[in-house]
C-alpha cells in the first residue's frame, strides 16, 4: 500500500475525471477493502457485500465530482456512501441489519484505525457514550450504526414513535455536551 502521507485525494479525482483507468485501480488498491469490510459488516453476505463495493466504485467512475473534497475527507465520504447504499441493498432485500454486523465498537476502531478520529478521540467517544443511560445508547446505535429511522426503531423496541425521537434528541444534546466539555470548548 503506498506512504499515505503522500496521498492527494484531489489529484486522484482528478485523474479519474479525465477517465485515467489506473487512478480507479489505485483508489480501489487503497480503499476497496475498507468500503468491503464495511458493507460486509452491514450486510452480513459476501455476494452482496461485493455488489456494493462494486456499486461504489462504479458510481465514482460515473460520476466523480460526487465527493467534494472541501467537505471533508475521500475517506469518510466513501464511508458515508458504503454504509448508506449498504442500508439501501438490506432494504431492498427487505432485511434489517443484523445488529452485532455494526456495532458501535467497530466503527469507533475503523474510524480511529483509517484517521478519521484519532486513538484519544476514540477512547474519548467510548467513555463518553458509555455514560449515557443504556435507553439513549440504544436508540443513537440503532439510529446511526443500524441505519433505521424512527419508526423502525419504534416498532423494534415497540415504543411509541415520541419516546424515540426524545431518547435521540437528549441522548445526542447529552453527547455533544459531554464532548465539548471534555475536550474544554464551551456548549454553544
Amino acid at each position: 500500500m503506498p506512504d499515505n502521507t503522500a496521498f492527494d485525494e484531489t489529484d486522484l479525482i482528478n485523474r479519474i475525471k479525465l477517465r485515467d483507468q489506473s487512478a480507479l485501480s489505485e483508489l480501489y488498491q487503497r480503499f476497496g477493502g475498507l468500503v468491503y469490510g464495511l458493507a460486509m459488516r452491514v450486510l452480513q453476505n459476501a455476494g452482496f457485500a461485493e455488489e456494493v463495493t462494486q456499486d461504489i466504485f462504479l458510481k465514482i467512475w460515473d460520476q466523480p465530482d460526487s465527493w467534494d473534497s472541501t467537505r471533508g475527507k475521500l475517506l469518510n465520504w466513501l464511508m458515508t456512501v458504503t454504509r448508506y447504499t449498504a442500508i439501501d441493498r438490506l432494504r431492498k432485500e427487505q432485511r434489517r441489519p443484523s445488529w452485532s454486523a455494526i456495532d458501535i465498537e467497530d466503527v469507533l476502531n475503523m474510524s480511529s484505525k483509517h484517521g478519521l478520529l484519532d486513538e484519544q478521540d476514540t477512547m474519548l467517544l467510548r467513555t463518553l457514550i458509555q455514560q449515557l443511560p443504556p435507553n439513549q445508547t440504544e436508540a443513537i446505535e440503532l439510529a446511526f450504526f443500524g441505519g433505521m429511522s424512527h419508526s423502525e426503531i419504534a416498532a423494534q423496541l415497540n415504543l411509541p414513535l415520541g419516546t424515540v425521537k426524545t431518547r435521540l434528541r437528549l441522548g445526542l444534546e447529552k453527547l455533544k455536551t459531554m464532548w465539548l466539555e471534555a475536550i474544554g470548548q464551551p456548549n454553544e
